[in-house]
């Protein structure tokens, strides 16, 4: 949530800095803004909107450095004065912040009595008013100043006018460097300048940072020197746009099979050689994460049973940190994409303080959850712009089942075979993925079942309940729908008073599972009711399409590994309803793609 872009070099700031926020919209927002320095004086320009809504309102400025936000409204609601950079009274400072200061309120009062005239209803604005006070020549050591007297987390970026310097700092918010020739970069994320640069710096959690065109130098938080090498991204520019698809969400969802063989890639060495998880002197698992990485958790809590036989529960990261902990020191398994998920982190932390081993998978090297656990697992899904989460599930669900594989066979209850054999069922997961993306025209034209719909149910048993709270997830995120996923056996418990002919329910049956007798019967009481039940089946399933008013097939495969290519169909099905409906799909109306707040 909310983006900062910071440049300083030889080009347009503005021009850089505009590129770079289109590139941030991802992250969710809600208004923008810039400040520039300009012939040696701050410039500031900020809306509520789109980033067009700037655009077409900031002039051709010719400084070289500057800064630019987007907001997404956590504190004070969407509005022009409430947008970032800020400036300081006497106009000689811009700032612009990400995170929570909570201890704002304290700060204003004072700040107030000192004579400081506020503007907004931000927490954000103590910061520039903290800074103005601080600031006595050096603009770094004023913001390290600052960062001392605020409580809460931060990713703060700040210029002065008459200079080329650009001060930072962060705390559970991510910031990166990017390393130019006679230009340097600063985001909230690298694909900002990657059109740039793809030598990028890391700012670590308490430290500070000062940048120029001509250099960059990293303080800890003890005013010290850092060294650090730079790291090199290995992807492109062009990686992160459209490449020819309307949104960045079916794009996504095409790159799948890819996404999936490069998760899998040495795979079957890792697992024989301890390559994951070095250590398996454990007796329980336990799965922590939040939303979509919470549903890839659930179905790693069936295969971890399933393959290793280990006792697994779950836990919201949201409430782990503030549950008692238990006398175990389970294995800790944190899920997060980003890998800045402030909730999931927190719950990293908590978990090492009990005393427990801990697992993240991520797929951003790098990223805070990297260096706050004991080992990491990479999935390899590259950059995913659009805010639903599609082929970056997906490989958090191939991470599961590796963990799984591999803790089973660690601990004896996979033989070498099975353990193979598993893994080449397994390395299919990119063809059949390949064969439901074949038949997305079906897709398509069976989501005009649900394009109208106020209200829908998802229902499935056993590995297929988590894929459909995951497909619920996906339709209300993107289309607005309220739907709701549900284990099909808990619909006589209360939820069968809600269907009827305009309520369409979503129900998956994989032959060869056994929950599938069961899931026919269930399905049968909900035709009962007069819902219009779209399937999920099969290639060839004639008794489950019989009771369903429409299909959707997918290729025969072991149940266990059937969350995969049903999650794909329930992706595409979601995107073609939001489609229809006219939804902003690639950036949802009040959601961001990482949650970086509380």
């Amino acid at each position: 949530m909310c983006g900062i872009n910071g440049y300083s070099g030889h080009r347009r700031a503005a021009e850089v800095i505009m590129e770079g926020l289109k590139r941030l919209e991802y992250r969710g927002y809600d208004s923008a803004g810039v400040a520039m320095v300009e012939d040696g004086r701050l410039v500031l320009v900020k809306r509520q909107g789109e980033l067009e809504v700037l655009k077409g309102v900031v002039p051709r400025f010719e400084g070289r450095t500057g800064l630019g936000h987007t907001r997404w409204a956590t504190c004070g609601r969407p509005s022009d004065r409430n947008a970032h950079p800020f400036l300081s009274c006497d106009g000689k400072l811009a700032i612009v912040h990400n995170g929570i200061i909570e201890n704002y309120t304290v700060l204003k009062t004072r700040l107030e009595t000192e004579g400081h005239h506020f503007t907004s209803e931000t927490d954000t604005e103590v910061l520039i008013h903290l800074l103005e006070g601080h600031y006595h020549g050096d603009l770094r050591q004023a913001l390290a100043d600052t960062v001392e007297d605020i409580q809460g987390t931060y990713a703060i970026a700040a210029v002065c006018e008459g200079g080329t310097e650009i001060v930072a700092a962060r705390k559970e918010n991510p910031l990166v460097v990017g390393l130019g020739v006679n230009e340097n970069f600063l985001a909230s994320d690298v694909t900002a300048f990657l059109s740039y640069t793809n030598k990028v710096l890391y700012i670590m959690d308490g430290e500070t940072v000062s940048l120029t065109p001509t250099g960059v130098k990293v303080y800890d938080s003890q005013g010290e020197l850092v060294k650090r090498e730079p790291s090199l991204i290995t992807w492109s520019a062009e990686d992160a746009q459209k490449g020819g698809f309307e949104h960045f969400m079916l794009k996504e969802i095409f790159e799948g099979p890819n996404a999936i063989h490069n998760t899998m890639l040495g795979a079957l060495d890792m697992i024989e050689n301890g390559e994951i998880l070095s250590r398996t002197d454990f007796q329980t698992v336990k799965v922590v994460a939040c939303g979509s990485s919470f549903h890839a958790a659930m179905v790693g809590k069936y295969a971890l049973e399933e393959f290793a036989g280990v006792p697994t529960t779950l836990e919201l990261a949201s409430e782990y940190r503030y549950s008692p902990g238990a006398r175990e020191a389970p294995l800790v398994i944190l899920i997060t994409q980003s890998g800045e998920t402030a909730d999931t982190l927190a719950a990293a932390r908590e978990a090492r303080r009990r005393g427990c081993r801990t697992l993240a998978v991520t797929n951003v090297v790098g990223s805070t959850i990297t260096r706050e656990v004991d080992e990491v697992m990479y999935t390899r899904a590259g950059p995913e712009i659009g805010v639903a989460a599609t082929k970056t599930f997906l490989t958090q669900l191939l991470a599961m089942y590796l963990l799984s594989i591999r803790i089973g066979y660690a601990k004896g209850t996979l033989s070498h075979d099975s353990m193979r054999g598993a893994l080449s069922s397994l390395r299919q997961s990119s063809n059949m993925v390949q064969s439901v993306l074949n038949h997305v025209h079906e897709i398509e034209e069976a989501s005009r079942m649900i394009d109208s719909a106020q209200h829908c149910f998802f229902i499935g048993r056993n590995i297929n309940y988590p894929t459909m709270l995951e497909g619920a997830l996906k339709l209300k995120e993107i289309s607005y729908i309220h739907a709701e996923g549900f284990a099909a056996g808990e619909l006589k418990h209360g939820p069968l008073a809600l269907l009827d002919s305009s309520t369409p329910v979503i129900a998956v049956a994989i032959k060869g599972d056994h929950t599938y007798e069961k899931m026919l019967a269930n399905i049968s009481e909900v035709a009962a009711r007069d819902s219009p039940v779209l399937g999920v089946g099969s290639e060839g399933d004639t008794e489950l399409a019989r009771l369903c008013e429409r299909m959707i097939f997918v290729p025969q495969v072991k149940p266990v590994f059937s969350p995969i290519p049903v999650t794909v169909a329930l992706q595409i099905l979601s995107y073609y309803v939001a489609k229809r409906r006219g939804c902003s799909i690639d950036k949802p109306k009040n959601l961001a793609k990482s949650v970086t707040v509380e």
